[in-house]
């Protein structure tokens, strides 16, 4: 029989707290930043759904194929018995791989870490069902700020940390060291992280993921705005702003903007704000860092993880890594 137990970490009204000081943060200095993270309503979270089976936007589906060419080669080379997941929601890619770890005999515990208490209890129940013996120790936390409640390891035993989906693209470079060095905090030696990354490629692929024709993208990134009207009271215009993906070459990333077509002045009563905006100022949304298999070996190496594989799919367009804290 399966246990399930899940831990909050988060007081019933951290979102609303957090929103007002990232939006006082990103909208009070330039350039002007709203964190990603933002992007996830409800309305959000359907159209990055849509974006997810849209022919251009191959990550998603290039992650799954990894995981389940290489699933059985994770579980062998990690020697893993827990599997613990950040970011989780519904865990669905996850289960290809905690299918693999079950098939070898190796699955004992399942960490599923997530903002949203209601998708992280029903995922919960619905894997303790799945896969009968499994202790499910669900945690209701934010990532970037609760790595050190991880349970500890059983005596004997590894975890292995799935970090998938290209997530770490979002971070900028001294937020990524922050938390892989955190993260490696947490860890003891012998643990393992499994780490999705977006590759580069040619900057038509790339571009033409973050620009469908259809304006799926362009519709989920101007719904930043949406949420601060409907939960700070804001009196931003979505139409009054273009979308803009801009490819960085120096730094090798997708930077997805919101440019001012007009002068406007704005107010965020629920932040105490307001920002003057002239034509062309941009608000900067959300960045994907695409990456070279030395610098995700380098950026790991420099927090204390040793590469142990680098899985991709046939094509090249994406690559799994997994690598162990020395």
């Amino acid at each position: 029989m399966s246990t399930v137990k899940v831990e909050v970490l988060l007081d019933s009204d951290w979102a609303a707290g957090s929103l007002v000081d990232d939006v006082r943060r990103g909208l009070g200095s330039h350039p002007l930043r709203l964190p990603p993270k933002w992007l996830y309503d409800d309305e959000g979270s359907r159209l990055f759904d849509e974006i997810t089976r849209l022919p251009e936007y191959y990550p998603t589906e290039a992650e799954r194929t990894i995981l389940h060419q290489h699933a059985a080669a994770v579980v062998e080379a990690s020697g893993a018995t827990t599997v613990v997941e950040l970011g989780s929601g519904t865990s669905d890619k996850t289960r290809t791989l905690l299918d693999a770890f079950a098939a070898a005999g190796r699955l004992r515990r399942f960490v599923p870490v997530d903002v949203s208490e209601q998708t992280l209890r029903e995922a919960a129940t619905m894997l303790g069902e799945r896969y009968p013996g499994l202790t499910v120790e669900a945690i209701v936390g934010d990532f970037t700020l609760h790595l050190s409640h991880l349970p500890p390891n059983e005596p004997g035993h590894h975890r292995v940390v799935a970090f998938l989906g290209g997530t770490i693209g979002n971070l900028y470079v001294e937020e990524r060291a922050a938390f892989l060095g955190a993260l490696a905090d947490s860890l003891e030696p012998g643990d393992c992280l499994l780490l999705g990354t977006d590759l580069v490629k040619p900057v038509d692929r790339l571009v033409a993921a973050y620009h469908d024709p259809g304006g799926v993208t362009d519709r989920f990134v101007r719904n930043s705005l949406v949420v601060l009207n409907r939960e700070l009271g804001a009196d931003f215009d979505p139409g009054a702003f273009s979308y803009v993906p801009f490819w960085d070459a120096h730094m090798e990333r997708m930077d997805l903007r919101l440019r001012s077509e007009s002068p406007q002045h704005v107010r965020v009563p629920g932040a105490g704000l307001e920002v003057d905006l002239a034509v062309g100022d941009e608000i900067h949304v959300e960045i994907s860092t695409k990456f070279r298999p030395a610098g995700v070996r380098s950026e790991l190496a420099a927090a204390g993880f040793e590469t142990l594989e680098l899985f991709t799919d046939p094509a090249g367009d994406f690559g799994v890594t997994l690598a162990r804290l020395a």
